[in-house]
């Protein structure tokens, strides 16, 4: 593997996340996956996703509250995760997470959100999370469908980016037991994984800088744009 490559994109992908306050496990494992299986791009992403993930948990008002809400969501999340490594890894992997980058990206590109009654938590949510886990298993990204699941409940930002960062924190984790006990994520993938966390710095603090200097309307849209192009690639050109 190119090394300049993998650091170029962990780079940009900490851009990214230094801009939106998200992102860096999606591009990271599509970028990746040009070059990768989607799941051993995914155990690169152990160690800086698991970092930037905790930090965005901790740094909110309401962890306790959130965590009462949405614990069977996680638990949810840790059960797919775990189904899909009884599966093993699928032959459609790369299908699969094409799929997930164009619908995430289509989403966030026409603006469209589900509005979800609060009646409908207790069944919605376990299903969300499921789900998520088995997509997550399978393509290593975590975002669909937890993050429009998310969306639907019309959570206040600061309690939206904190649940958030406890999806990522605990499908993470879930994912790093999963490659572990299939012998995925041994010494040399969790170095690399700990190496990773550098350019992913740099990337985010870039990502700072840019923040305060540009509008992020208009570098989510291109966020999503790219996104759309890299699911469309992963599914009709690969």
């Amino acid at each position: 593997m190119d090394t300049l490559f993998v650091t170029l994109v962990f780079i940009l992908a900490g851009m990214i996340k230094g801009v939106t306050g998200m992102g860096l496990q999606t591009v990271a494992i599509a970028l990746l996956s040009l070059r990768m299986a989607p799941l051993e791009a995914a155990a690169l992403l152990i160690v800086p996703s698991s970092v930037t993930n905790v930090w965005q948990l901790v740094a909110g008002p309401a962890l306790y509250p959130l965590w009462l809400r949405f614990r069977w969501v996680m638990l949810a999340v840790c059960v797919g995760v775990a189904g899909a490594g009884l599966l093993g890894a699928a032959a459609w992997s790369g299908e699969a997470l094409g799929l997930a980058l164009l619908g995430y990206g289509l989403l966030g590109l026409t603006g469209w959100r589900l509005h979800l009654a609060p009646a409908a938590e207790r069944w919605a949510g376990p299903v969300a999370g499921a789900a998520t886990g088995m997509l997550a298993g399978v393509t290593g990204v975590l975002v669909m469908p937890v993050a429009p699941y998310l969306q639907a409940l019309n959570l206040d930002k600061d309690d939206m980016v904190q649940a958030l960062g406890m999806a990522f924190t605990v499908g993470t984790l879930a994912l790093a037991a999963m490659l572990a006990a299939r012998g995925e994520w041994q010494v040399t993938a969790a170095g690399g994984s700990l190496l990773a966390l550098i350019p992913s710095g740099i990337g985010m603090v870039i990502g700072q800088w840019l923040r305060d200097r540009m509008r992020p309307a208009m570098f989510r849209r291109c966020f999503f744009i790219a996104l759309v192009a890299l699911g469309a690639h992963q599914l009709f050109i690969k």
